[in-house]
This record gives structure tokens, sequence and C-alpha cells, in this order.
């Protein structure tokens, strides 16, 4: 079929027609803009709307990304670019069917710094085919152009608005309520979903005014829900880049609209090194706290019961540290020391918690070897605030737990296990159809295995998506609560598991372990 022929793929949006094409049987728009380009008087603003068009415009093509410094880890395709006209979306719709399908909006991750719509294992075709609903992947605003605060450096003649990468979001939330109709999609039963930044961004936007009504339902693989800064913190990490970038303070109001945006994403890798070796456990990029679109810490919010109240899965993978270690990265406490300091950073902050550290290390035997290192640093940026996040909705709103533990033979035998991030081909469907010689994990087998799970996986999302409850009929999932605490553990075969490593999350307490 001629894409260029083809009714079905010329969709009238609100700012012009736009031209799809066929992704086998699934129709697809890339690249739509969402809102306006944020560049010049519009950097570091909230966004505006897009222009319309006139005439039709082609969507066959991914959109720009956000700035942002090339990693071997998530190479760029051929044909993407960089650049800051990067507030794109993408659709893909199963084919034409009379009623609206459900909507699941995709957050990248990336440590707020990095990461794209366009990789390759966000490729939404073997997801929008195996859940029948309409799936849309967005870009968003990164590193020190999305997730650093320069408020209290502007004045009325140079203002800076805070949280703009999470205030992208919400913008591509506001397209879908008013376009996805006519992609044949239901404004009203769109599912939120994201992983690491992405679910932090999922997490943090359920305790936003700005977001009410904009999605009905959530999952929130790996977040860390507790990783949103107060306003000193974020106003010295913003200090701190100023250094980096040379920008004089005095002088920021206007240099930073003035520098190249490759420029200022330059230094993004530098900050995250210097944060995260001089304040173990924190990022330098994040969610802040703004009285606006972040009105309060989100978690305090979630035990509060004053977050959205709809369905919510939220869940941890068993080896999260383990691609840290990998990547050499330090964004996460490896080795005794840091984690030590970050235990000596948090205590200083807090001195309600003052006895809580050692109740936290007697639990983990292999402490403080490097194991055990990583175990609590994986429980602390991840699990537990995942953990403190489902107890808390679980008062309120129906709520369900998963810990993935999905690791093919030759990652279990390297240590790697299901890391940070691992469970994301499984999500997508875009594991591999065959081992080829870049697909190491797999060289001791576990493939079959592997696609087993990932249909398992889509199932339970894609029933979410439809029905607000992942369980189907052939894959029991109960609700989370805090009498049974019952847990979906996502391995080669799945099981039920009520309140697992207990002793771990008693020995972590009630309250909150995080930085203001």
């Amino acid at each position: 079929m001629d894409a260029f022929h083809d009714d079905d793929l010329l969709v009238t949006t609100t700012t012009g027609i736009v031209r799809g094409s066929l992704d086998g049987n699934t129709r697809r728009w890339l690249g739509i803009p969402y809102a306006a380009d944020p560049v010049g008087d519009l950097r570091f603003r909230s966004p505006r709307p897009h222009a319309a068009w006139s005439g039709v415009r082609d969507a066959l093509e991914f959109g720009d990304i956000a700035p942002q410094v090339p990693t071997k880890v998530m190479p760029i395709p051929p044909g993407v670019e960089i650049s800051e006209s990067c507030l794109n979306l993408n659709v893909w719709v199963p084919q034409p069917k009379a009623e609206p399908r459900p909507v699941m909006l995709w957050i990248h991750g990336g440590a707020y710094f990095v990461g794209f719509s366009a990789q390759r294992m966000y490729n939404a075709r073997p997801l929008c085919e195996a859940s029948d609903a309409i799936i849309v992947t967005i870009n968003y605003r990164l590193g020190a152009l999305g997730f650093l605060d320069f408020s209290s450096f502007g004045d009325a003649d140079h203002v800076f608005d805070t949280n703009v990468g999470l205030r992208d979001i919400v913008a591509a939330l506001e397209w879908v309520r008013d376009n996805i109709a006519a992609f044949g999609g239901d404004p009203n039963d769109v599912t939120l979903f994201g992983e690491s930044a992405g679910g932090g961004c999922v997490t943090t936007l359920m305790t936003s005014p700005h977001a009410t009504s904009l999605f009905h339902r959530a999952i929130a693989q790996s977040s860390p829900v507790t990783s949103v800064y107060g306003p000193e913190r974020a106003t010295a990490m913003a200090t701190m880049y100023l250094g980096l970038v040379g920008i004089d303070a005095a002088n920021a109001k206007t240099e930073l609209r003035e520098k190249d945006a490759l420029q200022l994403a330059a230094p993004t890798l530098n900050l995250l090194n210097e944060v995260a070796n001089t304040s173990p456990g924190t990022v330098a990029f994040a969610p802040m706290i703004d009285g606006d679109i972040v009105p309060e810490s989100p978690i305090e919010v979630f035990r509060e019961g004053r977050q959205m109240r709809i369905p919510l899965v939220i869940g941890t993978n068993h080896d999260e540290t383990s691609l840290f270690k990998l990547m050499k990265s330090p964004l996460m406490p490896m080795h005794e020391s840091t984690v030590q300091e970050m235990f000596d950073q948090v205590l200083a902050e807090r001195p309600e918690l003052a006895n809580i550290e050692g109740d936290i290390t007697s639990v983990y035997p292999d402490y403080p070897k490097q194991k055990g290192a990583m175990a609590i640093s994986r429980d602390a940026g991840f699990r537990m605030p995942s953990i403190w996040a489902a107890e808390a909705h679980s008062r309120v709103a129906p709520t369900w737990m998963y810990r993935f533990d999905q690791a093919p033979p030759m990652l279990k035998l390297l240590g790697i296990g299901a890391s940070h991030a691992a469970e994301l081909p499984y999500v997508f469907g875009t594991l591999p159809d065959k081992v080829r010689a870049v697909d190491i994990g797999f060289r001791f087998g576990g493939l079959r295995q592997a696609h087993e799970v990932s249909q398992r996986v889509q199932a339970h999302w894609a029933h979410f998506a439809a029905t607000a409850d992942p369980a189907t009929p052939d894959l029991p999932w109960p609700r989370y609560d805090e009498a049974t605490r019952a847990t979906l553990i996502i391995d080669g075969t799945d099981r039920i598991e009520d309140d697992p490593d207990g002793n771990v999350r008693l020995a972590w307490g009630d309250e909150p372990f995080g930085f203001d």
C-alpha cells in the first residue's frame, strides 16, 4: 500500500494534517511536534503551542533529539539529529477498528540527561501489535536544558521556568488529550509509563496539579521516587554547573541563552560525576520542588494520600546496580566508602534517622564487600522508594508490585543478572529473533525463554492499559497491600511472593530515606 495514497495515513491534528506510513500492519507517525521549538527566548521556558501549518506535513522519520552528549551505550540512529527542536512524539496505531483504543504514553529513561525515543529498543510496533493499544513515545528536554533550576539567576526580564523537562511531558499529555481521538485513541484511557528517570517522571507527575486528569493509569519501572530535591540543593547543582560551563553567576541570565545548546550539554557528564563523587546517592539532574508543577516532595504526597488516586503498577529489577558497575558509572555508590559517605550525608541532614544505619547494614550479609554495598545502593535508590510509594498508594488506589528477576544464563554467569533497564526489551518486544554476534547475553541460550517472558510481561501491561488490572485469566497478579505485600516475581517461571526480603524492608523502616 502506498503511504502517499492511503487516506487512513492522513490525520488532522489541532495544528495541521500529518502523513504517516505503514510498518508491517501497524500505522505510524513519527516526529510530530507537540510544542514550539524551545529556542531563543523560549529556552528554559515552559513549552508553548506549536504554530499551525498549511498543507500536509510528513511524519515519516524520527524527529530531532534533545541536546546531550552521545554515548556508545545509546547509539543515535542515522538521520536523527541532536538539536533544541526536540519537542516531538511518535504514534503507533494498530489497524483501524470502530471503538476507541486505550493509549500508552512512554517516557524514556537516562538519568534525566540522556536518551531519546528513537532508540531501537523503543520500537513500539511489537508492543502495539501485542497490546492492541496506541503507543506514543516522546522526546523531552534533558540535562542542563531540562532539569537544572536557574530560576534564582534570572530577573523580571530574564525568566527561567522550573522543571521544564517535566513541563514538556505535560505538554505531550495535553497533545494526546486534544489529538489522540483522531488516531483512533481514547483520550480518557491513557496509561503513562516510563523507566528509571522516565519512571521518576511518572511518580512525580502523579503528585502534580498540572497533570490532573491527563492520564488515568500509571506504570513506574525502576522509579527513583525519592530523587526529587528541594530548592537549596537544586540551586547548588545549578551553581556547580555554571562553574563547569564557564558562566559567571552575575551573567547567567543572558549567557545561558546566548551559548550554543551543544555547548550547554557538553559539561553534563562532568557535573554528573562531580555530584556523584561529592554527594554519593544523589544525581545532578532531577525534578525539584518548586511549589508549582512539583508543589511538594512526591513521596510525602504519596504518604499523605494526596496523589492521583489511579491504578498503579510499580516495581524494580533484582540487580539494578550491576549496569552501573558494568559501565563504570559513579551514579550509584558501589563501595563501602561511598555507601558510608551516603549514610553520613543523609544523617547529617536528617538526624531523626540516626539509629537506622546499623539496622540497615546488619541485613546485608555481603556488606562491607562490594556485593553488599551494591545491594544497599540498589535498595536506597530504587527498591525501597518503590515500596514506600506502593504501600502508601495501596491505601487509596489499586496497586500492583513486581520484581523483575529474568536474566539469560550468560548474564547470570557474569554476575550481571537482571540489571537496571533489563526489562525494556521484554516490555517493548524488541528482543532479538535469533542470536547474533552482538547478542552476548544469549550466547549460552535462553532466547526462547526470554520471548516467553516478554509475551507474559506484554500481556500484563496490555491488560492493565485496557482494564486497569494487570492480571489476566491465565496470568494471576494479586493487588499489593500492607497485609500481604503480594509481589509478582517475573522470571523464567513467574510466581507470587508475599513480602519478598521482608527483613530488609523492615530494616529500612517506614520513614523514607533520602536527601532533601
